[in-house]
């Protein structure tokens, strides 16, 4: 035999499913629809595919109720979905698999959970695009000093400040929808490398999965992380620009300046001087944009080595490389920062 037993040590060492959980979604959509390309290239019956869609339907349930259970030999997501198919059908989960690589399944379940996140960030990011230009419109009449070099330069409205700062959320808004168009691409059929060789339609997958373009070489489809490197630029860029809002809020609600006073909900106290507010809440937004800059160079790095098509160092935890916490929970806390921080 090829291999004797995996050492446990080796078992943890090589376990994704801690992080890819969270593209349970994703990976059920995914198999979903390979399954209905399988049945209308007759590799399984009508009756098969119905089978396997309805206990995929089962499991999505079980994860949207936190009712699925994880077993010590769940390496990863796939590995896990397909574990459960199989105790809910029986046998014919097993051809859910058939011509469909370890390698394409991965980086199509990344497109899919990427362009979702992309969609739930681009609507947060309106809304705080939109919370910020409301606030300018309503103190439109407060003037304060402008500075350059942190020195006082010229007067103007607190509103050309507010909407400086929307104007660059708004580039990064252009940017993310840019990145989300070439995430959209379909990898699904490309196999291991050199293609599916059973006459799956990919045309089928696209319209299921609602890609806009289908991969056009599978040995680079296996292998391209592009698209997760684009996004941590841009979420790295996006980072900045909150971060230079934040410092510049530290900044003003300070003794020395005195323009804004931070609101209670969004600071904490000192226990040993408590006449003082601390601004943690952008401290935090200020220290996450080192973080994800840091996350984006570490993943550059680990591209730079790799040879040609697939490897293992592909199917990193990118997902813990973005912004800390789910997108949605973190634009919620970023719109709602805004609208609250900050009183004259």
């Amino acid at each position: 035999t090829l291999f004797r037993s995996v050492d446990p040590i080796m078992e943890k060492f090589n376990a994704s499913i801690s992080y890819d959980q969270r593209m349970w979604k994703a990976d059920i959509l995914g198999s979903q629809a390979y399954v209905k390309a399988l049945e209308k290239s007759r590799l399984v019956t009508k009756a098969e595919m119905e089978q396997i869609v309805t206990g995929l339907d089962q499991i999505s349930e079980e994860w949207s109720k936190g009712t699925f259970v994880v077993t010590k030999g769940d390496e990863d997501i796939h590995t896990a979905n397909e574990r459960r198919l199989k105790e809910l059908i029986g046998e014919a989960a097993g051809k859910l698999h058939t011509g469909r690589s370890r390698n394409d399944q991965v980086v199509t379940d990344m497109r899919l959970w990427l362009r979702g996140s992309c969609t739930s960030l681009s609507s947060y990011l309106m809304q705080l695009i939109q919370t910020m230009v409301d606030r300018a419109a309503i103190e439109i009449d407060i003037l304060f000093p402008g500075y350059t070099h942190l020195q006082r330069a010229q007067p103007i409205r607190w509103s050309h400040w507010i909407l400086s700062h929307a104007v660059a959320l708004s580039r990064d808004l252009e940017r993310l929808r840019e990145v989300q168009k070439r995430v959209n691409v379909l990898p699904l059929g490309s196999g291991a490398i050199a293609g599916n060789p059973l006459g799956v339609d990919r045309q089928l997958l696209c319209e299921e999965l609602n890609f806009d373009a289908i991969s056009l070489n599978s040995m680079d489809a296996t292998s391209d992380r592009d698209f997760v490197a684009e996004f941590l630029f841009w979420a790295s860029l996006c980072l900045t620009h909150l971060s230079k809002m934040a410092e510049d809020l530290i900044i003003y609600s300070t003794k020395e300046f005195g323009f804004v006073t931070l609101s209670d909900a969004y600071s904490t106290g000192s226990s040993l001087m408590p006449q003082k507010k601390n601004p943690d809440s952008l401290e935090l937004i200020r220290s996450k944009a080192g973080r994800v800059l840091g996350r984006c160079s570490g993943f550059l790095v680990t591209l730079k080595g790799l040879p040609s098509t697939y490897n293992k160092d592909l199917q990193v935890p990118f997902g813990s490389q973005l912004l800390v916490g789910t997108p949605t929970a973190r634009w919620k806390h970023q719109n709602s920062l805004f609208q609250r921080e900050y009183t004259f």
